[in-house]
Order: C-alpha cells, then structure tokens, then sequence
C-alpha cells in the first residue's frame, strides 16, 4: 500500500544544513499497524508527513496506492490526502467555532469528490462518534470536551472519508496514561476491524510493542 524509497530530508539554518532523514526505506502493508520509535527531534513527525504526502522529501520517492506521491499535481496530492488517508495530530486541530458533528463532517464537506449527500453524510458522521464513546457529544463545541474528547473527535474526523491509511503523530502526547489507553485501544480496533492500515509515531516504547511492526528512528536512520 505505502513504499517510501531513499528518503532524504534537508533543512537550511542560516549557513548551516541540517540533514534530518538519512535514506530512509520502508514498506507498509495494507491492513497493517506499524510503529514508528524514536526520541524527540529524531525527525519521526518529518517522516510521517512525508509519507503523508504534507512535505516533500528533498531526496526520494513516496509510492502510495499505486501513485507516486510528490510527482502529482497539487490538486491530484491534495485529493489523495482529502479522501485516502486520514491524520491524527498530537494537536487536535479542531474547528472551536463548529459542533463535534460539524468537525466530524468538516474533511467530507470540503471534498470535491465528495461521496455522501448530507443526509447521509450526518448518519456516518453520527455513527463514528457514536463508535468513539462521544453518541451524547454531538452538540457540543471543542472547548467544552476534554482533551482524551477532542482527541476521539479528531479520530471520527480522521475516518469520515474511510481512509485506506490512517496517519497518527503521538496521538496521546498531550495526554494523561489513562486516557492515551483509550485512545491507544480505540485505534487497534480500527485497525482490526475496519481493516484500516496504520502508521504511527512515538517515544512510547511500551506503545510501540503493540504494533505489528516497529522501527527506530535514530540519527536520521530507520532500523527494526
């Protein structure tokens, strides 16, 4: 489903470059869970939004669904980031001036290829909030959610368009070792029963044995 190839990843700062992804390779299969380790600042977050099709690498290819990412248009890219593959930030990144309902369906109503009818549209968008634990939440506005919330909102959100890949940036980052259970939990039964491939970063070390399969990344290096 997803191949990265020689991936180098370059940033300038004043005289200096500063080379954070080293040649990096790696294969996702469909349907699988993969992690992805490594300290803070180790360029996990870089590489996951390369693969994501959000940065271009400065050195080599991104192969998604048979599509070779970065040779795409910028309308064909946004397209395959809209309706294939969904995020989840640390950040939840949700829209404080519209309902969980209106977040949830935000992704599908700005699509341009858009599948549903609102009608329709407003029953999935029910219904994956409803799989999430918020079915009461519906009306509410992000400030009056808790963060572990906000965080399952962001997931329903992630999945509105039945994403073939589900891209995940320390989901539980911001928060308590309780919560990021939860959210932990809900994430591997997406993956299990929706079929749902998933890639995620972390420092977690216990988070990343739950994986199918775990990398590190370390001085610009992936290794397993």
């Amino acid at each position: 489903m997803l191949e990265a190839a020689d991936i180098h990843k370059m940033y300038s700062s004043g005289d200096k470059n500063i080379h954070v992804l080293r040649g990096i390779d790696i294969v996702v299969e469909k349907g699988k869970f993969i992690a992805i380790l490594g300290p803070s600042g180790a360029g996990k977050s870089t590489l996951l939004h390369i693969l994501g099709g959000l940065d271009a690498p400065t050195q080599g290819r991104v192969i998604f669904d048979r599509d070779q990412l970065y040779r795409l248009s910028d309308a064909a890219l946004s397209r395959v980031r809209n309706e294939k593959i969904g995020f989840v930030f640390q950040f939840y990144h949700l829209l404080g001036e519209f309902n969980v309902l209106e977040n949830v369906m935000m992704p599908a109503l700005i699509s341009r290829g858009a599948k549903m009818a609102r009608g329709e549209l407003k029953i999935r968008a029910q219904g994956l909030l409803t799989e999430v634990g918020l079915k009461e939440r519906t009306a509410h506005f992000p400030s009056e959610l808790s963060g572990g919330e906000q965080q399952r909102v962001a997931i329903a959100r992630a999945l509105i368009n039945r994403p073939r890949l589900l891209l995940c940036d320390e989901p539980t980052g911001n928060l308590d070792s309780e919560t990021g259970l939860g959210i932990i939990a809900l994430l591997k039964k997406i993956n299990s029963q929706d079929k749902t491939t998933l890639v995620l970063v972390t420092h977690n070390l216990e988070l990343a044995k739950q994986a199918d399969k775990a990398y590190y990344l370390k001085d610009g290096i992936l290794v397993n």
